[in-house]
């Protein structure tokens, strides 16, 4: 189990616009400021975004990727046009997902960052 997650940025504003943009697609509030960083909590899970505390440049990970669950096709659908809508780019339009388990479906994206997301629900 862990704790939380946390993704490096290199301009707070521009990250912090993205992720309240992309969590209310998934019916979370804003983030909450603190110490240069963004903080978001919804459904027990905790989410952080902020500029690294070494003060060297943000920078996504390869082969990585941060999972968000959705309630139904709909919020991953309004997840993945958020993101778009803001600062993000697409890594894999919505759609089934037929090497996920279950009767998955899914999208990917990329934050302004670079760091790769997706949201994902298992369909009736």
């Amino acid at each position: 189990m862990f704790t939380h997650v946390m993704v490096g940025t290199n301009d707070l504003a521009k990250a912090k616009q993205f992720y309240d943009a992309t969590f209310q697609a998934l019916g979370a509030g804003p983030g909450g400021e603190f110490n240069g960083r963004a903080f978001y909590q919804h459904n027990g899970g905790n989410f952080g975004v902020g500029v690294p505390a070494d003060g060297q440049p943000a920078s996504f990970a390869n082969g990585g990727t941060i999972g968000f669950a959705a309630a139904n096709k709909e919020q991953v659908d309004a997840w993945h046009a958020a993101a778009l809508a803001n600062g993000g780019s697409c890594e894999g339009e919505p759609g089934p997902r037929p090497g996920a388990p279950g009767n998955a479906y899914g999208a990917y994206a990329r934050d302004p960052d670079g760091n790769k997301l997706c949201s994902f629900c298992q369909l009736g």
